[in-house]
C-alpha cells in the first residue's frame, strides 16, 4: 500500500478541526503561558509517530511472549511509579525527565487492549466460559489496582471500561453479564469502603448533589456548568470566555477544556465537535470491520471503546452528569503523554490497515478456533 491506500484521510482530516480548536481555546485564556507551544510541540510529536506505525507491520503483536512482555513491562512501570515517583498534586502518577513529564497509565490503555485483543481473539468459540471473563478480568484488574493506589481514580476507570467493553464485544453471554453487574457493584462497595480517598467520596456526592459544597469539592463542576450554560448558542467568542480567563474555571487547559470551548463557541461550535467525534468513531469502526484476524478486529475495538469512554466521561463532568474524575478529552486536552496515546493506537490501527486483506483463510480460521 502507498500513502494514500495505507492512511484513512477522512479519520485523519476529522482530528486536524479538533487539534485546532483545542489550540485555539487553549490559546486564548493561557495569556504568557508556554503551554500552547507546549502543546504544538507535542502534536507534531504526536503526528509523525502516527505516520511512522501506519508503515509498521504489526502482526508480531499477535505473539504471546510480546504481548505478554508489555505487560509485565507496564506493572512493573506501575509498581516503580509507587514506589519513586514524586507526589504532584496528591498522586504519583508521573516520571519526570529534566522537565519532561510521562504518565505511564496512558499507554497502558494500549497495553490492555493488546493482550485481551490477544486473549479473546484465541478463544472466541469458547467465550461463553466464564473462566475466561474471569482470566481476562485478571489482568485489568491489576492495572487497575495498581493505578487506583497512585491515586488516578480517572485512568482506572477507563481500565475498566476498556475491560467492560471488549467483554462485551466478545460475546459474554447474559447471565455472565448478570455476574459482571453483580460484581461491579460488590466492587464498588468495597472500594466506598476500603479504596476511595475522603476527596474520591465527596466528589461522588456532589454528582449526586452538585450544590451541597460549591465553595468546596463541588466548585469545579459548579463553575464547569456555569461556562458551558454561559456560551448559549453562538458562544461568547474566542478569547471572550470569561470564567477561564477569569480563572474561575479550574484545569481549563485538561480536564476543562470542553467547559471553555463550549463557552466560547457555544451550542452550534459543541455540535460540531461532536460530528467530528462521530466521524473518528466511525472511521475507527469501519477499519475495525476489515480487520485480517480476529486479533485486528478486537484491537480496533477496543481503540473505539477507548476513545468513546474518555469523551463521554469528560463531557459528563464538564456537564455535570458525572463525578469529576481528571480524564482528558481526546485531541483537545493539554498534555503531551495522552496526546502520543492516542495517535500511537490509531497508527498500529492505520498499520493493521495496510494488510488487512492479505491474510489467507486458513490464518484466519486458525485464529478464531485458536490452533
Amino acid at each position: 500500500m502507498n500513502l494514500k491506500t495505507s492512511i484513512d484521510w477522512i479519520l485523519f482530516m476529522a482530528i486536524i478541526p479538533i487539534l485546532f480548536v483545542g489550540l485555539f481555546t487553549m490559546d486564548s485564556f493561557v495569556g504568557d503561558s508556554p503551554l500552547f507551544e507546549k502543546q504544538l510541540t507535542w502534536i507534531i510529536i504526536s503526528i509523525i509517530i502516527f505516520f511512522i506505525f501506519s508503515f509498521m507491520d504489526f502482526r508480531f503483536l499477535r505473539r504471546t511472549e510480546v504481548v505478554t512482555s508489555l505487560f509485565l513491562a507496564s506493572v512493573l512501570s506501575l509498581i516503580a511509579i509507587l514506589l519513586f515517583a514524586r507526589v504532584i498534586k496528591g498522586a504519583q502518577s508521573w516520571f519526570n525527565f529534566g522537565g519532561v513529564s510521562f504518565q505511564p497509565s496512558d499507554p497502558i490503555k494500549l497495553v490492555l487492549i493488546l493482550i485481551l485483543a490477544k486473549y479473546f481473539s484465541r478463544r472466541h468459540i469458547e467465550i461463553a466460559n466464564l473462566r475466561h471473563i474471569i482470566v481476562s478480568g485478571f489482568y485489568a484488574f491489576t492495572l487497575f489496582l495498581l493505578i487506583l493506589l497512585e491515586p488516578d481514580f480517572g485512568s482506572a476507570i477507563i481500565i475498566f471500561l476498556i475491560w467492560l467493553g471488549m467483554v462485551l464485544i466478545s460475546g459474554i453471554s447474559k447471565k455472565h453479564l448478570l455476574a459482571v453487574f453483580v460484581i461491579c457493584v460488590l466492587s464498588f462497595a468495597s472500594l466506598w469502603s476500603f479504596g476511595f480517598k475522603e476527596y474520591q467520596k465527596q466528589r461522588i456526592v456532589n454528582f449526586l448533589n452538585p450544590l451541597t459544597d460549591i465553595r468546596g469539592s463541588g466548585y469545579n463542576a459548579y463553575q464547569s456548568t456555569i461556562a458551558v450554560g454561559s456560551g448559549k448558542v453562538l458562544g461568547k467568542g474566542v478569547g471572550y470566555g470569561t470564567q477561564s480567563r477569569l480563572k474561575f474555571l479550574p484545569e481549563y487547559q485538561t480536564d476543562f477544556i470542553f467547559a471553555a470551548f463550549a463557552e466560547e463557541w457555544g451550542f452550534l461550535g459543541v455540535i460540531i465537535l461532536f460530528i467530528l467525534y462521530g466521524i473518528v468513531i466511525w472511521r475507527i469502526l469501519i477499519n475495525t470491520i476489515y480487520g485480517s484476524t480476529n486479533f485486528e478486529i478486537l484491537f480496533g475495538a477496543g481503540i473505539a471503546v477507548l476513545f468513546m469512554a474518555h469523551l463521554i466521561i469528560n463531557v459528563g463532568m464538564n456537564i455535570g452528569l458525572l463525578p469529576v474524575t481528571g480524564i482528558t478529552i481526546p485531541f483537545m486536552s493539554y498534555g503531551g503523554t495522552h496526546l502520543l496515546t492516542e495517535f500511537m493506537g490509531l497508527g498500529i490501527l492505520m498499520g493493521m490497515r495496510r494488510y488487512r486483506r492479505e491474510a489467507p483463510r486458513d490464518m484466519i480460521k486458525n485464529e478464531f478456533l485458536g490452533v
